[in-house]
Formats: structure tokens, sequence, C-alpha cells
């Protein structure tokens, strides 16, 4: 069974390493969702693979770090592609929630990035 929770946090960032003339090298914001897909067998006595309240509370702390930032300033992102934020989010959720199976990070509603730890 695979279960998904989505999260939303706006943000700003430059992307250091691209050509000067790329419009993404200058600051600019974007209104990111963040999908957290947890993998595993339903509990029989909860009906559960993990309650949404313990993945919530899992990913809160992150999510504080990220909302209303420059992700650029946010220590391990640097250079915050969409790419980086999902492995930047998979390193510090997958401990607390083994179950982790894949971290998509949106930009736009059109864009995303998803990592499965590979």
């Amino acid at each position: 069974m695979r279960i998904t929770q989505g999260f939303t946090f706006e943000a700003a960032h430059f992307l250091p390493h691209v050509p000067e003339t790329h419009r993404c090298r200058r600051m600019h914001g974007h209104s990111y969702r963040v999908e957290l897909t947890l993998e595993g067998p339903v509990d029989p006595v909860t009906g559960f693979v993990v309650d949404f309240f313990d993945l919530e509370a899992a990913f809160a702390p992150l999510l504080q770090r990220l909302d209303h930032h420059c992700l650029n300033e946010v220590e391990g992102l640097e250079n915050p592609t969409a790419e980086l934020i999902a492995i930047w989010i998979w390193d510090r959720v997958k401990p607390a929630m083994p179950m982790l199976a894949v971290v998509k990070v949106y930009e736009t509603a059109m864009s995303f990035a998803e990592y499965s730890g590979g």
C-alpha cells in the first residue's frame, strides 16, 4: 500500500551554477508543493500504513526551515534545484519515516523532481 501526503510552502531562490544569462540565475520565488509517499503494509489494528498526523509531525520542522525563506541560505541547499531539494528532504525525513518511498518537489504545477533514494 502507498499513501501520500502533500505540503506547500513559499520560498525564494536562485541557481548560482547556471549561466549568467539563465533567468533562474536571478532571485525569484515559487509556490512549492512537496509530496511524501510512504509504502508498507496496512496495520490490521489501526488500518493505517502510517498515521498522517505522524507524517505531518515528522515534516513540520523542515517545513518551518523552508517556508518563506531564501532556500540558498538553508544549510545544504546552497544550490536549491528541485532535484537537490528532494534529496535534502529525503535525507531528513527517511530516518524518522523508514517507509518513505518517494519525495516529489513541484516548482510549478507542471514541473517536479522525484526522488526515491537512489
